[in-house]
């Protein structure tokens, strides 16, 4: 007789925990990859929401950098980490969007080992000139390549970076001929620059502006679909020179694949809620990032159309990692 309600407690019972464990999450330190080393401009990023999400989350969450294999590395331990919410990966467009189509074969796939969560911040490339070059606009520089074609030298981070597939779409659109030169890093590649050892560079706003800004290197264009906040003056590289060109680039919170949706949404919460605290504002505000934030499921749209776009460039181009 007292059977049906035993029943109905012992059926109920799955559900009680499912809502006790969510209560309780985060319950310890989450983990946040990052794929690239330390003091690097993705490294920075998220250490800086990492404390405002902390606060948020009223939990730790570790910044553990993981450089190597073309940002695969990093990204390979999370797509192998338990769906469980505490461990997460800062993807930004390099590794979810561009390398992807250039490591082969790929330890993980995009579509099915990942679950995104929140895109964090858009920014921009810089399009900037050695000062011991006589260029002082996008058009000046197009001129010269067109009429010394192999001449010019344009430098990046490394190959695959989106300051190299940036660079590939301005020479297609263009129609120039600017030799490639890939480095191991920003930092030397910079350098390079402002010694005038290569000519141009596009490169992330929040790694090269300091130089911008000092005069260390000249300032032509930024390569969004609008200008900077943080060189309002700077046309962009469509507006400057080049019709339909953008290029602009991206970083947001990934997570393996199967973490419980109600996991998903409350860290997607706790990161739109951090986008906005002072900390983020006053970091966006000094590199001329964006915060983005949004859903899960417009993180992916931005994923598949960036793999898209960028995935013809690299074929046409004919991009391989060396």
């Amino acid at each position: 007789m007292h059977c049906a309600p035993l029943l109905t407690l012992l059926t109920l019972l799955p559900f009680v925990f499912a809502d006790t464990a969510l209560a309780q999450y985060p319950d310890h330190p989450i983990r946040m990859i990052v794929p690239q080393a330390a003091g690097s401009a993705t490294d920075t990023l998220t250490r800086v929401l990492a404390s405002a999400l902390a606060e948020e989350l009223h939990q730790q969450v570790v910044v553990d950098d993981r450089p190597g294999g073309a940002l695969t590395l990093g990204l390979d331990l999370t797509a192998k980490s338990p769906p469980d919410g505490y461990t997460l990966c800062m993807g930004p467009i390099g590794a979810l969007a561009i390398t992807r189509h250039l490591v082969v074969p790929l330890p993980y796939d995009i579509a099915r080992d990942f679950q995104p969560i929140a895109l964090v911040a858009r920014g921009q490339l810089l399009l900037a000139v050695s000062p011991a070059t006589g260029f002082h606009s996008v058009p000046e520089l197009i001129a010269y390549a067109k009429a010394n074609p192999g001449k010019l030298l344009n430098a990046s981070s490394s190959n695959g970076s989106p300051g190299h597939v940036g660079g590939e779409l301005f020479k297609f659109m263009t129609g120039t001929d600017i030799v490639h030169v890939p480095y191991k890093g920003g930092a030397p590649a910079i350098n390079d620059l402002m010694a005038g050892r290569v000519q141009l560079m596009f490169e992330s706003l929040d790694s090269i502006s300091p130089f911008a800004r000092s005069g260390a290197v000249r300032a032509l264009a930024v390569t969004g679909d609008h200008r900077s906040t943080a060189f309002p003056d700077l046309p962009t590289v469509a507006e400057a020179a080049v019709p339909g060109y953008s290029a602009p680039t991206w970083s947001g919170v990934i997570a393996p694949a199967g973490v419980p949706r109600p996991t998903v949404d409350r860290l997607n919460a706790a990161i739109n809620r951090a986008l906005r605290s002072p900390a983020m504002r006053q970091f966006y505000a000094s590199i001329g990032d964006e915060p983005a934030g949004g859903t899960p499921e417009e993180f992916a749209a931005s994923i598949a159309a960036d793999s898209q776009k960028w995935s013809e460039v690299i074929k046409r181009a004919g991009i391989r990692l060396e």
